[in-house]
């Protein structure tokens, strides 16, 4: 049996999209206001799903505090009311898209799981950058 369990965790970040080799022109053509000299910012809701079955001796996937607290220290501390294109080291030489963001997200996740679930592991990231739109990542 399996069973996937999910914690949503919120933080807000600011970033620009812009590739440096084309002109600021076609920056703007491609990624519109997102190419804003001045960066732009959104309320991420991050939700990390976790699949497995649940241990016998708790009856837990994985203990959601214990979840809260790695997503917390691993990931939204770091990039709570940050830049990411300047402030987070783990995004440093990566275009910071939400599809990005997300994988990055997971590298960091996925292997720390397995420390507060024995039964778990990384099922999912999902990353919505507005309440619209949203990226999925499933591992590589």
């Amino acid at each position: 049996m399996e069973v996937r369990v999910s914690r949503k965790e919120h933080f807000n970040a600011a970033h620009k999209l812009s590739n440096p080799a084309w002109s600021k022109e076609k920056n703007l053509e491609i990624f519109g206001p997102c190419a804003n000299e001045n960066w732009h910012g959104h309320n991420y809701d991050l939700i990390v799903t976790v699949a497995g079955r649940p241990d016998p001796d708790t009856g837990f996937v994985v203990d959601l505090k214990r979840l809260s607290d790695l997503i917390r220290r691993e990931v939204t501390d770091k990039v709570d009311h940050k830049n990411l294109n300047v402030d987070v080291d783990f995004m440093h030489g990566v275009m910071p898209s939400t599809e990005n963001l997300a994988v990055e997200f997971w590298k960091i996740l996925q292997p720390k799981i397995s420390a507060i679930s024995r039964f778990g592991k990384l099922h999912s990231i999902r990353l919505y950058e507005t309440p619209l739109n949203y990226v999925e990542y499933f591992g590589a």
